[in-house]
């Protein structure tokens, strides 16, 4: 074995997840590559062409790539974990009214309890993902913190990862740039990775019709949520919707609704069947609560008033907020209104570029 010691490297056959195991290889550890198969995308009746992580075609990316510099590489078949798991609180999410975060999900629950199961079986000490995001030890805490890449940066989607994996976990790429990234893979000869299309699509849904998805899931939802009421906040009836759960809060396209001034979705009403709307001033919130916490840097803030960046979606540059942890719940006070303040989405606590911890939106108000 390596002096440096056997890693388990997570490879969807992209450019961040080869130069992973690449630099990895280069800096002397034993590498063992692993594609994770998490859905098989002809079950679920879409239209696209099955891309992204589950294809044949990364799956034999990522397996190049090892052949290459000469190390194993398996392929990990983790579709009934996936599915049970995360495509089942996908779809049970929008069905309750809220918005929910399968990569974070899958993040949290999936994909490191997954890597870490099969790294014992092979021995391997570490494992390790081509995640822009750093992480260290620190009194006693294992931290993780955005990447020096801030426009690539995945910290975000990172909160919920424990600590028992963190101590196990290396993110070679934390210190580098996309940039830098591709100019590696110039240099050692991977040119289809620098010219590979990359992916943003939820990866069991590579058609970006999370609606469709929903109605093949779920055959009986559109005939028992349809024709349910669009409604302003005072209760008025403008409109009839095609079912609460194919609307998203903040959402302005796709309503069909025409009241000589924009509207927003700005509220769920799961009990009614009602899809609240309102002009964009309406969809501010100054407070917020998160539930299901997992503190990364601070294991014990109750009753401790903290001052943070909070962001409460991947894309959010976050907000001055002020944490407070009441019992399992963080308290969020917001020092200037923010905008579709979505619950089951992940908020996220910063300190500088640490994560101070995340958890799932639970409510929000003025």
């Amino acid at each position: 074995m390596s002096k440096k010691g056997r890693v388990l490297v997570a490879m969807s056959g992209g450019i961040d997840s080869s130069l992973a195991a690449v630099l990895l290889h280069e800096q002397g550890y034993e590498v063992i590559g692993m594609t994770m198969k998490t859905w098989d995308y002809a079950l679920s009746g879409g239209k696209k062409k099955e891309t992204g992580c589950c294809s044949l075609d990364s799956i034999n990316d990522a397996r190049a790539v090892a052949v290459a510099l000469g190390f194993p590489h398996y392929i990990l078949d983790i579709r009934n974990e996936f599915g049970d798991y995360v495509i089942d609180h996908f779809t049970n999410e929008y069905l309750a009214g809220r918005t929910p975060n399968p990569c974070v999900l899958c993040n949290t629950h999936i994909k490191w309890d997954a890597l870490l199961r099969r790294a014992d079986k092979l021995d391997c000490e570490f494992i390790a993902t081509g995640h822009y995001a750093r992480v260290r030890f620190e009194n006693g805490r294992y931290i993780i913190s955005k990447g020096v890449d801030q426009e690539k940066d995945q910290s975000y989607a990172l909160w919920g990862v424990s600590q028992q994996s963190l101590s196990r976990t290396i993110f070679p790429l934390g210190n580098l740039t996309k940039k830098e990234i591709r100019a590696m893979a110039s240099e050692r000869g991977f040119v289809e990775l620098v010219n590979k299309p990359e992916s943003y699509e939820i990866c069991f849904i590579p058609d970006n019709d999370y609606r469709s998805f929903l109605k093949r899931r779920v055959p009986s939802l559109e005939a028992s949520v349809r024709g349910g009421d669009f409604v302003l906040e005072d209760g008025t009836v403008v409109g009839k919707h095609e079912g609460y759960p194919f609307y998203t809060i903040g959402q302005r396209k796709g309503l069909g609704i025409a009241l000589g001034y924009p509207v927003f979705v700005i509220g769920i009403d799961k009990e009614n069947n009602r899809v609240i709307l309102g002009q964009r001033h309406e969809l501010a919130r100054s407070n917020m609560s998160v539930r299901q916490l997992n503190m990364v840097k601070y294991p014990d803030l109750q009753g401790k008033p903290v001052e943070t960046i909070t962001k409460i979606r991947y894309n959010d540059e976050g907000t001055p907020a002020q944490i407070v942890q009441e019992g399992d719940l963080m308290k969020v006070h917001f020092h200037e209104p923010v905008f579709a303040i979505a619950p089951g989405q992940a908020a996220v606590f910063y300190e500088g570029d640490d994560v101070i911890g995340g958890g799932w939106i639970y409510q929000s108000w003025n």
